[in-house]
């Protein structure tokens, strides 16, 4: 296995993250670089990976992994190229989200937690995205989609498969859900 490191681009950003905090704070940087690893090792955090990050701040690797654990926006495990996370709370599970996780577990044959078998596409219910005024929504990368209907989703799982690309955060370009 080869050893874990960002290519220089990715580690000129993390320099640039970890500058932005003052002398003896540099741990504040560790939830912005599991981001950038994440985006930069597949979408998703190994241990070697998260021990890489845990290296450039000079913490200890379970630092790393108690913050990587606690987040559901960290993968702890191979995903998908397109992680749909789905907001399971009040004001989505009101306006239909349920609906709208039951069409997605249908239209691409996969329940929650789970990546379909041609890598594209993990199912993923989390807590509040903040977002509740355009409910129900989900996010894939940094990417909301709101005000969602089972036709909208089906607009965006096209659209996304079509794109083919990683979606992640940071963001790339947004994929469009409109025909």
């Amino acid at each position: 296995m080869s050893q874990i490191a960002f290519n220089e681009e990715a580690l000129k950003t993390a320099q640039r993250i970890i500058a932005r905090y003052p002398k003896g704070k540099e741990k504040s940087a560790l939830i912005p670089l599991l981001h950038l690893a994440q985006a930069e090792f597949d979408g998703w955090l190994s241990p070697e990976t998260m021990d890489y990050v845990a290296s450039l701040l000079s913490i200890q690797s379970i630092e790393a992994y108690e913050v990587a654990s606690f987040y559901s926006m960290f993968n702890l495990q191979p995903v998908g190229k397109c992680v749909l996370e789905v907001c399971r709370t009040s004001s989505c599970w009101l306006l239909g989200a349920e609906d709208v996780v039951r069409h997605i577990e249908k239209r691409l044959g996969i329940h929650v937690g789970e990546t379909t078998a041609d890598g594209m596409f993990t199912l993923k219910t989390v807590e509040c995205l903040g977002s509740c005024g355009t409910a129900p929504m989900l996010q894939c990368g940094a990417d909301y989609y709101e005000n969602l209907t089972l036709e909208k989703v089906d607009n965006l799982i096209a659209n996304l498969k079509q794109d083919g690309s990683r979606r992640t955060y940071p963001k790339p370009a947004p994929v469009k859900i409109e025909s």
